[in-house]
């Protein structure tokens, strides 16, 4: 069982950063890869980055790639999403999920387990 809660969202201007943080518990956090997902008001939930569970690998959605960084810290169960250059379209729910699979799929919600509760983040024109 893992339990993740996400922190760091807010508001923010046009071309400002963010960096949100899930802290998950249980002791099995490092074997699972995490990944961020987002949903916008009307818009079905998206995509945005995993890691591996070693931090190896990551893979991002075009719309953030070369914007957003995600990174873990196995010795706190922490996972960050570093967001810079943020866009209005970027305005979204963001959610932290574990994926016990660290697979190919990792773009699929269905491959999580776990979510957190998410976090809001709104960027301003």
């Amino acid at each position: 069982q893992v339990q993740l809660v996400e922190s760091g969202g807010g508001l923010v201007q046009t071309g400002g950063s963010l960096r949100l943080s899930c802290a998950a518990s249980g002791r099995t956090f490092s074997s699972y890869a995490m990944g961020w997902f987002r949903q916008a008001p009307g818009k079905e939930r998206e995509f945005v980055t995993v890691i591996s569970w070693n931090g190896r690998r990551t893979y991002y959605a075009d719309s953030v790639k070369g914007r957003f960084t995600i990174a873990r810290d196995n010795a706190k169960n922490t996972v960050y999403l570093q967001m810079n250059s943020l866009k209005p379209e970027d305005t979204a729910v963001y959610y932290c999920a574990a994926d016990p699979n660290d697979g190919d799929n990792y773009y699929q919600s269905n491959q999580y387990d776990y979510w957190g509760q998410g976090t809001q983040v709104t960027v301003s024109s």
